[in-house]
């Protein structure tokens, strides 16, 4: 999801994914990754977990925040600088289809950089557990270090994100609900993107009507069609499935139809503040989240600000401090990533940047 995001026919480096670094785990199948979750499991005082070493060259920066609040946006930025590959922790975005329901970040805007674990999923195959990402993810990381590059990890799934990155993670528990430290598995580098919450709000509600106008209506229409709110249960819980189902099956009218707009931006709103809520209690168990604040970039987007006012905003308070931080956490004694001087990446920024609809602010 993007905030300011980057078209990137006029990015220097842009090229299509290559098949073979969409990810080394692409599966058609949700039940295809059962086996491997079984081997993962071991068992100790009659209950099941999944522990694993941390992975001593295979260090993960991890992009979190809020739906809305500019992750893609920053992950391509990271991955770009420092010939990174990212990998999707989105729970909705997993699967193929309802692109623009869910916000997926177009090939075209992501600049090249490889993508894992976006719209990969067979969507009819079943719901994609926490434990299930945990092995698909893990395989990309791996995937991804073995070719000595970094790995980024974006998206706003809290409860993927924990299951990923725990040393010991017990399906049975809710890692929300209490306070306690854990061990990482990895080496990891926590950026949060945070916004204000009331600017937060006034972009979500102006991305929905975006969205609308991309056709969302009409894809949700062909898909209904399709039988796919019976057939995918993972998918079929993406905000914006339920709600216009009801409008399709009643076919009430304008008055139904902006119900069902005033509901998608209503639990849109919710969402957001529910893995605000997550974050602050991952950060309390003692992740050392880094606190970015893309607010200035996103008001400045909102009231219409010239294209220099938002790109100047979003490199002084977002990107600038996480390429500082992701610099400095790559400098350790676990990585070694050669990235361009800083006036080569200045320009390449101010090129990528270009103003998009609201909807691509994400």
């Amino acid at each position: 999801m993007r905030i300011l995001v980057s078209r990137s026919i006029i990015c220097s480096a842009r090229r299509l994914l290559r098949p073979s670094l969409q990810g080394e785990a692409a599966a058609t199948s949700v039940s295809a990754i059962a086996g491997a979750i079984t081997n993962a499991v071991s068992h100790r005082c009659g209950r099941s977990y999944y522990h694993n070493h941390p992975r001593r060259n295979e260090d993960v920066v991890v992009i979190m925040g809020a739906t809305g609040t500019g992750k893609s946006n920053l992950s391509t930025d990271i991955a770009t600088r420092f010939a990174g590959e990212v990998v999707n922790s989105d729970k909705i975005q997993v699967y193929r289809g309802l692109d623009i329901t869910t916000n997926k970040i177009p090939i075209a805007d992501r600049c090249g950089v490889p993508h894992h674990l976006l719209g990969e999923l067979d969507p009819s195959a079943g719901e994609l557990p926490p434990a299930g990402f945990r092995t698909l993810a893990a395989s990309s990381i791996a995937g991804i270090a073995a070719r000595g590059r970094p790995a980024v990890l974006a998206g706003g799934s809290n409860s993927y994100i924990h299951a990923l990155l725990t040393d010991h993670y017990d399906p049975r528990s809710d890692p929300f609900r209490s306070v306690r430290r854990e061990r990482l598995r990895y080496r990891c580098c926590f950026l949060w993107v945070d916004v204000d919450a009331a600017v937060l709000r006034e972009h979500l509600d102006r991305r929905v009507d975006e969205m609308i106008g991309d056709g969302m209506v009409d894809e949700l229409e062909e898909y209904f069609a399709g039988g796919g709110d019976r057939d995918h249960a993972g998918l079929g819980k993406a905000i914006g499935v339920p709600e216009f189902k009801r409008y399709f099956e009643n076919r009430k009218g304008a008055a139904a139809f902006e119900a069902a707009v005033a509901e998608i931006k209503e639990n849109t709103r919710r969402l957001a503040e529910t893995q605000v809520r997550k974050i602050k209690r991952l950060a309390e168990c003692g992740w050392a989240l880094r606190r970015v604040d893309a607010s200035a970039a996103i008001a400045a987007r909102l009231c219409g600000a010239g294209r220099e006012k938002v790109v100047e905003a979003w490199e002084r308070d977002v990107a600038g401090p996480s390429i500082d931080a992701v610099r400095h956490f790559l400098a350790g004694p676990s990585a070694a990533v050669a990235a361009d001087d800083d006036d080569t990446h200045h320009q390449r920024f101010l090129l990528r940047h270009q103003p998009l609809p609201l909807s691509s602010v994400s």
